[in-house]
Order: C-alpha cells, then structure tokens, then sequence
C-alpha cells in the first residue's frame, strides 16, 4: 500500500486495528465474538486505512461485506475497494494481497448465504436497509 497510514475516525475500529498490531494477529480482537480478518488498502483520498471485518472464508477465498450495520449508506471502505481493489488481507498472523471483486446474482446469493452462516445478524441487517448489501470476495493476487 502506498501513502501513510490514516486511522480510522471510528473509536472502536481504531483500537482494534491498534491491538492487531500490537499484538500481531488478529486473533486478539472480535467482533460480537467471531472471528475477524484485517483488510489494508489505499484509501480514495491517497492514505492508507486499514478496517477489521468479520472473517468469512470458503475453500481459501475470503468475502468482505459492506453491511454497515444496516445503515442507509455503505461504509467508507466500499467507496475504497470499488477504486483500488488490490488490497493486504490479515487472517490470524497470516497476510497476503489480494483483489476484491464485488458479486452480482447468483455468486452474491451463495456468497450471502456464507456471510449470514458466520455471522447471522447480516441477515437483520438486510432488513433494516433498502441498499442490497454489498458483498466482495477477495481473490488471492498472483504473487509470480
């Protein structure tokens, strides 16, 4: 990621992100008690930001979820994936970079069923919002 590093306005992404690391893993944070993954990316206005969101893994690919808790509006962050979607994924100490694609039609379905499995309040959170729930997954990026 390129630019420096910009915490997060929001309180408790700020510590979470600062225990993290700290500690080195994200297995030292959760969020309602499940598991988190950290996402790292460059920011739409050139600065670095980093957010931890709730770990959803399938066959090795991970999916973020632009939920927001329901809110009417995405998150800040899904404005930054739709323009640079290479990021850095942490999962535990493990770190690696990869490519968000954002789903549509029946990918996004089978996706969400996923999502709702590893933390079922997405499901409420659907409900409280006419914006359909955006939902990426986040493809290992080639190395070679």
């Amino acid at each position: 990621m390129t630019g420096t590093y910009v915490p997060s306005p929001s309180d408790w992404v700020r510590k979470q992100v600062e225990t993290i690391e700290a500690t080195g893993t994200t297995e030292s944070v959760d969020i309602q008690g499940r598991p988190v993954v950290m996402l790292t990316m460059n920011g739409i206005t050139g600065s670095v930001r980093k957010v931890p969101l709730m770990r959803v893994e399938h066959d090795g690919l991970y999916a973020a979820v632009a939920s927001k808790g329901g809110a009417p509006e995405h998150p800040k962050w899904y404005a930054n994936l739709r323009r640079n979607p290479v990021i850095e994924v942490q999962d535990g100490t493990r770190t690696w970079v990869a490519r968000a694609r954002e789903l549509a039609g029946a990918e996004r379905d089978a996706w969400w069923e996923r999502c709702v499995a590893a933390f079922p309040n997405y499901a409420e959170y659907q409900t409280k919002t006419e914006r359909l729930i955006p939902v990426f997954v986040l493809e290992p990026v080639d190395a070679s």
